[in-house]
């Protein structure tokens, strides 16, 4: 099963000091700093007060990853899938898509009337930083689960074996988010494929990240909770019922109609890139 006895898959374990130490020296100075982070384990969150707690780890987490890559892995930082070079269409089709799947998720459950309409809020600051948190929750957890946690556990393991590995993991930390359910993780533990299948032919992060980042953000604007947290909506909607269509209070992430589109989703992508990508994959 292993690749002539590669370590990848044990530099893959790093992935959780580049997880926990960062949230813990991002929290301390942000309590030190005056910040109230009760919200941070509420479903409501405070859009101000996430956007610092997600750079601070973000800054952490590079440090620490920079590290992890010149002194255990030797190897160049933007070796993880940072070169943006002939990437701008796949970017932008990863924006696109998360857009698209998003419209077509509220315009569904408005038409069976799973979701009621009930008004639009404009607020510019609002929009400006929900744009700022959902990169840098993108680009955190695509660096850590795609950039080099799958990155290393291809080095040892076939590379959808790999893809499930860190897709398990990409699930359970996510398994402490608020109002989570079973469906949620299913449906979380399918985006980590549904986001890493393209890393797996070609090594490159910006696809992925353009997705993730477009995934939540319309999420949140369409009036879905992301991943159980409530932030910032462009449009509000009431639930008559939280049941398996709607996905109730965890959001979108916790319907059945998710699961059939990141499936469907995920079986575009991979014959996609299995066709276009310059690479083999080992």
């Amino acid at each position: 099963m292993l690749k002539n006895n590669n370590k990848g898959w044990l530099k893959s374990f790093l992935v959780f000091p580049l997880i926990f130490i960062p949230q813990i020296f991002a929290s301390i100075i942000l309590i030190l700093l005056g910040f109230d982070l009760s919200s941070v384990t509420t479903s409501k969150i405070d859009l101000t007060t996430m956007v610092f707690l997600e750079y601070s780890m973000i800054f952490f987490m590079l440090i620490i990853l920079y590290f992890c890559m010149k002194y255990i892995d030797k190897e160049k930082f933007t070796s993880i899938g940072l070169d943006f070079s002939g990437r701008f269409v796949e970017f932008i089709f990863g924006i696109f898509l998360g857009f698209i799947i998003m419209a077509f998720a509220f315009s569904t459950l408005i038409l069976f009337g799973e979701i009621v309409f009930e008004r639009v809020i404009i607020d510019f600051n609002k929009i400006i930083m929900s744009i700022i948190l959902f990169i840098g929750v993108s680009f955190y957890e695509e660096v850590i689960f795609r950039g080099y946690m799958l990155k290393n556990l291809m080095q040892s393991f076939n590379p959808f074996v790999s893809l499930f590995i860190s897709s398990v993991f990409f699930c359970l930390i996510h398994s402490s988010n608020p109002n989570v359910n079973y469906l949620g993780l299913i449906n979380i533990f399918l985006a980590g494929y549904f986001l890493g299948i393209s890393y797996v032919y070609t090594k490159n992060l910006w696809f992925p990240f353009a997705l993730h980042f477009s995934w939540n953000f319309f999420q949140s604007l369409f009036g879905f909770n992301v991943s159980g947290l409530d932030s910032y909506s462009f449009i509000e909607f009431d639930i008559p019922q939280n049941n398996l269509f709607n996905g109730g209070e965890f959001g979108f992430e916790s319907s059945i109609i998710s699961i059939v589109i990141l499936i469907s989703g995920s079986i575009i992508i991979w014959n996609y890139f299995k066709k276009n990508a310059p690479k083999k994959i080992k």
